[in-house]
């Protein structure tokens, strides 16, 4: 853990290496940017010959797309599953935007058709841990949307649970393959894997930089790199709760980042004291270690004003306010992917069945953008409509702009209809 006070006389420079903007390496880029062109060229085979590098159990062409019947789990996960979806598509139905008319100053139409995208890939990780609550929390998405191909990759050999969650989630095709191949099968598509229109998901920094490269041929969601938590909290908090709510998104492991500022030294200390308690019972412990030792920063704040001048610079892709008058403050708050309020309000929830999709922006890019919304899934086409007596209104307006760019095609195509008898 490294430990920060604004008492320090160096505490800016210290926390300039919090806010800064963290690049892939070379090597990722050039690695990725070699699969990618294998891809392109030898479609399939380099897609199954990169893939079976890292498969606990080789695949081949026959066991690329995953066809076999879902095993049915237990009650308690199919219940689990059934009331995390519930919640998700009860938020993002809120969020389906309405195609409208209307009219602008001259009396033309104007307004906006919506409609979902006609393929989507979609990559849920699956190397440490069957992340079905990734498959919930972007297969469902599409699915309210209206998207009627959803194409699922992720790596072999796919959990019996995992394929259960991909299936009930809405996948209409999936496929056992992972890493910056799988993007770019996604992206360009192989004589197994048809090309989808955009790209979404969480990954490793392969994945992540796979979808950088890829961006222009296809659409992409996000670049969601590692887990990142923030805590702001004062003596008011429960340490053990603050712990365990930092610990938790400490075992997602390589590059996660998780933050505390406080207020109150003394309750600092013993947050820091419940992490090494609570570490004992928990597994992943390869993960907890490398997280506690490389990204946990525990950051001693004059005040709870500073703490929030702070979490706006860091732009945390999760927020947990456990201090007085939290709920007050939240609002404030812009950069940052989601605020969770109050003692009782875990980042697990919103991880597995609040509602709001966890697919969240990292590494500083709460300044610009936002987590997963409906609107991703479709496409937005504007719709204008003249008359020759709203077009002649407006005429002078087009006319003018396109003789100060000197484009006079454009300035042609207006006066030719207004000539027309």
């Amino acid at each position: 853990m490294k430990w920060i006070s604004y008492k320090e006389n160096d505490f800016e420079k210290r926390l300039e290496a919090i806010y800064a903007y963290i690049n892939p390496t070379p090597e990722v880029v050039q690695t990725v940017r070699q699969i990618v062109a294998d891809i392109r060229q030898r479609g399939d085979q380099a897609l199954i010959e990169i893939t079976n590098r890292y498969a606990s159990l080789p695949i081949d062409r026959k066991t690329l797309t995953v066809t076999e019947k879902v095993k049915t789990p237990s009650a308690d996960i199919k219940s689990a599953l059934l009331a995390s979806q519930r919640n998700i598509i009860k938020f993002y139905k809120k969020q389906i935007p309405k195609s409208w008319k209307s009219k602008n100053t001259e009396g033309a139409e104007f307004g906006e058709n919506y409609a979902p995208l006609d393929r989507v890939g979609i990559y849920v990780p699956g190397g440490t841990a069957p992340l079905v609550s990734s498959a919930l929390m972007t297969i469902t998405l599409a699915k309210v949307a209206g998207v009627k191909e959803i194409v699922v990759v992720t790596p072999p050999t796919i959990h019996p649970v995992l394929h259960y969650a991909i299936k009930f989630a809405g996948a209409t095709e999936i496929y056992q393959c992972g890493g910056a191949q799988a993007i770019a099968a996604l992206a360009y598509g192989t004589s197994s894997i048809r090309a989808v229109n955009k790209i979404y998901g969480p990954g490793n920094s392969y994945v992540v930089e796979a979808k950088r490269q890829v961006f222009g041929k296809v659409g992409i969601d996000l670049l969601p790199g590692p887990s990142e938590i923030a805590i702001l909290a004062d003596h008011t908090a429960v340490p053990s709760f603050v712990a365990a709510d930092l610990l938790a998104q400490a075992e997602h492991g390589h590059g996660s980042r998780i933050f505390l500022l406080s207020t109150d030294k003394g309750f600092m200390d013993k947050v820091a004291a419940e992490i090494e308690l609570q570490m004992q019972s928990l597994s992943r412990q390869q993960h907890l270690r490398e997280t506690l030792n490389l990204g946990c920063y525990l950051i001693h704040v004059k005040s709870i004003k500073q703490g929030i001048e702070l979490v706006e610079k860091m732009a945390p892709e999760h927020l947990s306010l456990c201090c007085v008058g939290a709920a007050k403050l939240a609002p404030s708050i812009r950069n940052c992917g989601a605020i969770f309020i109050g003692d009782y309000s875990p980042v697990a929830a919103g991880d597995y069945a609040a509602g709001p999709s966890h697919e969240l922006p990292t590494n500083g890019a709460g300044h610009y953008t936002s987590g997963l919304t409906i609107d991703q899934f479709m496409r937005r086409t504007s719709i204008v409509r003249y008359d020759k007596s709203t077009l002649k209104r407006g005429a002078k307006t087009i006319m003018t702009l396109a003789e100060i760019e000197g484009m006079t095609a454009h300035k042609s195509s207006v006066e030719i209809r207004l000539k027309k008898k």
